[in-house]
């Protein structure tokens, strides 16, 4: 009896273990560097740099940048294509904590979804310049037709003046920034000149490492923050934290993202200052 029930058990159990690892194998995303004065434009497509949350459609479900599964329902992904697509769950300009709780969910709230749309910026494809897999994008999710799923729009960049004046108008109007495509890039894991983010400051992420206690009208909350660069370097951030975020600060070992315009001479971020908690990975 014993036997029969491990034979008829064991392939349930390998096959539920392998669904286990490849569902933990992190998409191979491509990344941006920043934009710098004096590089060339030409050949690059601009769009609207969304404050959103990375996913990736495998042509079966959305997975998060650390191969996490998104559990959206099943009407929100109805007629995707059955091939990969890059993009951003996005709900709107500066509702990115009201996103990240709603994407989070092992549940998923039909209401908080339906105000979210998948911003499609790219399409998977090896081999294939940026130029031709706009064209393929495009008449992809025309073909679809869900009204969940959107491609980012594209134009060609000018000059230099151009950009930091739509950048200007387009963070007047509260969005993040703007992103870089060169036009004939191939699709490719990791960071390059290919995409580049445009923003007025600089963003990166550290690890919490201890709660520093306030004094005078921070006295009784959170004062600043210790933290850890992925290169061991470690500072303090002390300024950009709400009175109801130093109440109650991120906890030790949390991811936090902040933002800084430059580095000191001894290579440490220059006025850093809090931005978010980088709590975009659903459960597992």
């Amino acid at each position: 009896m014993t036997f029969r029930l491990l034979s008829t058990a064991l392939p349930v159990l390998v096959s539920l273990l392998f669904s286990a690892v490849a569902a933990a194998k992190p998409p191979e995303l491509t990344l941006a560097k920043v934009y710098q004065k004096g590089m060339p434009l030409e050949g690059y497509w601009v769009s609207e740099k969304f404050d959103g949350v990375r996913a990736y459609w495998t042509g079966n479900r959305l997975i998060s940048r650390g191969g996490h599964e998104y559990r959206a329902p099943a009407w929100f992904t109805r007629g995707f294509p059955e091939h990969p697509l890059d993009g951003e769950l996005w709900m709107g300009r500066g509702r990115f904590a009201e996103l990240s709780g709603a994407v989070r969910k092992l549940v998923p709230v039909d209401q908080e979804w339906r105000k979210i749309r998948f911003m499609v910026f790219d399409f998977p494809v090896s081999g294939m310049p940026f130029d031709q897999r706009l064209l393929r994008l495009q008449a992809t999710v025309a073909r679809v037709g869900s009204p969940f799923l959107a491609v980012v729009r594209q134009q060609r960049a000018t000059t230099h003046e151009a950009l930091m004046a739509r950048l200007d108008a387009i963070v007047r109007a509260g969005a993040e920034g703007l992103m870089l495509r060169r036009g004939s890039s191939v699709y490719h894991a990791g960071r390059s000149d290919d995409l580049l983010k445009v923003k007025h400051y600089r963003d990166a992420e550290a690890v919490v490492i201890r709660q520093l206690p306030g004094e005078g009208k921070y006295e009784g909350m959170m004062g600043s923050l210790l933290v850890e660069l992925e290169n061991g370097r470690r500072f303090r951030i002390g300024s950009g934290f709400s009175d109801a975020e130093r109440a109650s600060p991120p906890e030790i070992g949390a991811v936090i993202t902040f933002k800084y315009y430059g580095h000191t001479a001894t290579g440490l971020p220059r006025f850093a200052s809090f931005l978010r908690v980088r709590d975009d990975e659903p459960p597992r």
